[in-house]
């Protein structure tokens, strides 16, 4: 792997949550994962046995890679074995989210939610 000097003259993040990472320098392997359901009710009301991600499929399921199959060619020429940046300025970083100023090797991000909507019946509401 090519390797590069980082420089940052600057890095403002206000929030970073939820397996978010924050990478200067380089790395090999860059590998994030989230997951989280996404409950939204008109009723204020908690079961007590919620959560199960195993429950829904969306979670399981493979994501599928197909494989790149056109010929790539690819040169390149660095001058300067630096990369640099004078600021970067986040308001908020979240789900898996990395800011990475460097060299990658392998990079896999993934992050599923499961949103759900529990509304009352139109009967109910009468």
């Amino acid at each position: 792997m090519l390797q590069r000097t980082s420089v940052v003259n600057s890095i403002k993040v206000n929030s970073a949550s939820f397996a978010s990472t924050i990478q200067l320098g380089d790395s090999c392997m860059v590998n994030g994962f989230s997951r989280a359901l996404a409950v939204q009710r008109e009723a204020d009301v908690f079961f007590g046995k919620e959560g199960n991600f195993s429950k829904y499929p969306i979670f399981s399921e493979p994501i599928p890679l197909l494989p790149i199959t056109e010929e790539l060619s690819h040169s390149t020429h660095n001058t300067l074995p630096l990369i640099k940046v004078n600021n970067i300025s986040i308001i908020a970083m979240s789900s898996a989210t990395i800011l990475h100023v460097g060299n990658s090797e392998n990079v896999s991000l993934e992050a599923r939610v499961k949103h759900i909507r529990q509304l009352f019946d139109k009967e109910d509401e009468q």
